[in-house]
């Protein structure tokens, strides 16, 4: 062919493109029509003598987009700025060139587009996070550049096979974590499915191609079960007289994909592969027709879904259950109207259908759900972009809050996340090490809860490990884990550092000089295992170090099995152990310096602190607590359990500083407590809780729980808190009932 014929040809291919979308576009006026036809031929003219990947002549792909748009009923104005919206800037039109063709608010749809192509979701810089507000605000300004933008993605989607395999995977992501998500958050479902399954064939091509294959094999096995299942329907509805519409619906690719990952299962093990909608002319007509359902078939328990009662936040709606079909399929059906069903399928864009199929407008404005219209009214009637970035946070993205790295990568996590969270969702390594955090440069506490557009630092030290009180605020599953895998991981060697000692102690206590150590002694560890009933010695010395075994009684076990050996105990040794301490401390003597973590708690009802007599209780499954020596809970304990507690004495240098509970009394004068508390800071205690009780005869208690070094900084604060005029008396609480 010569050189003048293939330029025909290209240029007739297009034509016959164009073609094709005015008979899509015939539910506009003909001066509508012609508009579109003036903004082709613009459009044409830029493009002339660009070629697409595939060959292609350039202009076929504003065409295809266009035509997707028409598919939702878009307007005129729409539909030209899906012609237009690769020719600003590429093509050297400008803005004002626009706008004197085809007038402002086509030349403002284009300018948004060209806007939303400038966008690098992956990329890891500084303008990430205005890229995504520039998309947002363009969203704002007016809902169809979002609705052109995403007919441009699924046709780039459609052709991406021609473009360069390099470019697949942030193609795909992109598609799959920005633009997928966007087009469901908009009630976009059709399109919401096929980006998220092009995206899948596009980043997992053989694992795409294999699911494919193995539905369709299914398909034909079941295609009988099918066909039943659909005479079996439309019978039972007609039996009743309900003129209904049945269409055969197939779970995506992608979807079953997600449903294999989530749940570990093989394709077989995948239920609901296949399902029906059932669309029926009213309401009262969904709720009859999931009878009629119920009565042909039984329902799976728990299946059963109304989603009419309940919109969705996008606005979908629609009755769901799951039946057990013939040869025990599963079977969902899915029971709607056909206004829920337009809008389940085209969302946001069901505003123009509607308004093309001149729907009554109270029936349109209920179809579009409160959700959007919100989001129509935000965009009319919002000026400002900050107030407008706060109203889309709530109305666009209800279950997720996108927030910034310092350098610019979005982040989307849970609604009500914090700073843990963020932590955990950047690396387990980064959570478990953090020890403060920024948000938007100013310093936070790790409890704060991020918002819509934080941009969040997370600072880590190589000490810093988790802590228990983060699990009562982070909000993700996997934060979650990651705490209590590692607080769990630190209880066990943990305990058994101190189920060791324990028994080493016991053992000196019996006259045996130090723990038997394997292999030397295998043979004896194989024998207490049997009589203590543990698989491990780890897990006997856990329940040691926990108190769910009495060391004393194992370490006389320990002493037979010896004996059987011919080992005896050091008489010498026995006999200073045994009688140089307490009776009632029969166990040997723990060192205290509050580095201990899980296995040593510090009782709550008298407050120990570093100077203090304490005693050591071995609580049942809870670990070592230690008591002040005057609490009244531990001297009932001693009585009633006494065997359980050992001897504890305080390291010279603590690790850190220790709660203490003081009372004081103060005269009801204006400002007293701010005296009080200011009195506390100058002395160095931080304030841990703090209540009052009620003022009685010009007096109030002030009950404090704070934080000191030791029982010397105790008194050191009681008395300057004495030497405050408002103050009538303070003093320390040994037993009181805990802080919340």
């Amino acid at each position: 062919m010569s050189t003048e014929g293939a330029v025909k040809a290209v240029a007739d291919a297009a034509a016959a493109s164009f073609t094709s979308l005015v008979e899509k576009i015939q539910y506009l006026d003909a001066a509508a029509v012609e508009q579109v036809r003036q903004a082709y031929r613009y459009a044409d003219l830029a493009h002339l003598g660009q070629l697409r990947n595939s060959g292609e002549p350039y202009i076929t792909h504003p065409i295809a987009v266009a035509s997707l748009c028409a598919d939702w009923k878009l307007d005129a104005e729409a539909l030209m700025a899906a012609l237009l919206h690769d020719a600003l800037e590429d093509c050297g039109v400008t803005k004002a060139d626009l706008t004197e063709h085809f007038g402002a608010p086509v030349a403002e749809l284009v300018d948004g587009l060209t806007k939303l192509d400038k966008l690098q979701f992956n990329t890891r810089e500084e303008g990430q996070s205005e890229s995504f507000r520039k998309m947002l605000l363009a969203m704002a300004r007016d809902v169809r550049v979002i609705l052109v933008k995403l007919a441009d993605r699924t046709h780039n989607m459609r052709t991406l096979g021609s473009a360069p395999r390099d470019k697949w995977q942030r193609i795909a992501s992109e598609t799959l974590e920005v633009y997928a998500p966007i087009a469901h958050r908009l009630g976009l479902n059709q399109t919401y499915r096929e980006l998220q399954d092009l995206s899948f064939r596009h980043l997992h091509p053989w694992r795409y191609a294999t699911l494919e294959k193995a539905v369709a094999r299914s398909r034909g096995r079941r295609r009988d079960a099918l066909r039943k299942v659909q005479d079996e329907v439309a019978a039972a509805f007609a039996r009743q007289g309900m003129a209904v519409r049945l269409a055969g619906r197939e779970k995506t690719l992608y979807g079953i994909y997600q449903r294999m990952e989530g749940r570990h299962l093989s394709f077989a093990q995948v239920a609901d592969l296949y399902g029906f909608r059932v669309i029926v002319p009213t309401v009262t007509d969904c709720y009859t027709a999931i009878g009629v359902l119920h009565q042909l078939y039984k329902p799976v328990p728990g299946k059963f879904t109304d989603h009419i009662a309940i919109a969705k936040a996008n606005g979908y709606q629609s009755l769901h259950t799951t039946l057990v079909g013939p040869a025990s399929l599963n079977v969902e059906f899915q029971v709607r109207t056909e206004e829920m069903h337009v809008v389940a399928e085209a969302g946001v864009a069901a505003h123009w259908l509607y308004k093309a199929q001149h729907v009554a407008g109270a029936g349109a404005q209920r179809l579009g759900t409160h959700w959007l219209q919100s989001l129509l009214d935000i965009q009319n009637e919002t000026r400002d972009a900050t107030e407008f970035w706060e109203h889309v946070k709530v109305d666009l993205f209800p279950d997720a809050v996108y927030v910034f790295t310092p350098r610019g990568q979005i982040m989307a996590l849970p609604s009500g996340t914090t700073v843990v969270d963020f932590a955990y969702a950047i690396h387990s390594d980064v959570g478990d090490h953090t020890v403060a955090a920024r948000v938007n440069h100013q310093q936070v506490p790790l409890r704060t809860v991020l918002k819509n557009g934080d941009v969040v630092e997370v600072m880590t030290a190589p000490e810093g490990t988790p802590n228990p009180a983060w699990l009562g605020f982070v909000r993700s599953g996997r934060a979650r884990s990651k705490i209590r895998l590692y607080l769990k991981t630190l209880a066990q060697k943990e305990s058994v550092a101190l189920g060791e000692k324990l028994l080493a102690q016991a053992l000196r206590a019996e006259g045996i000089d130090a723990l038997p150590e394997a292999p030397r002694h295998e043979a004896l560890w194989e024998k207490l295992l049997r009589f203590t009933g543990h698989r491990t010695r780890d897990e006997l010395l856990t329940d040691i170090g926990l108190g769910k075994r009495v060391a004393r009684i194992v370490a006389r076990r320990v002493v037979a099995l010896l004996s059987e050996g011919g080992l005896r105990p050091d008489v010498l040794l026995l006999t200073r152990e045994r009688y140089g301490a307490e009776d009632s401390l029969s166990q040997g003597g723990v060192t205290l310096d509050g580095s201990e973590r899980a296995t040593v708690q510090y009782a709550k009802c008298c407050y120990p602190v570093p100077g203090d007599p304490v005693v050591g209780y071995l609580g049942r499954g809870e670990g070592l607590v230690v008591h002040h020596a005057q609490c009244e809970v531990a001297r009932q304990l001693q009585r009633k359990d006494g065997e359980r507690f050992i001897a504890v004495d305080w390291a010279d240098e603590p690790a850190r500083s220790f709660d203490v509970a003081i009372t004081v009394t103060v005269a009801n004068h204006k400002g007293v407590l701010a005296r009080v508390a200011a009195e506390l800071a100058s002395c160095e205690a931080d304030i841990v809780h703090m209540d009052m009780d009620d003022a009685t005869g010009g007096t109030t208690d002030l009950r404090f729980v704070v934080a000191v070094r030791n029982a010397a900084h105790v008194e050191a604060i009681l008395r300057s808190l004495r030497r405050l005029n408002i103050v009538l008396k303070g003093e320390r609480v040994f037993s009181a009932s805990p802080a919340p």
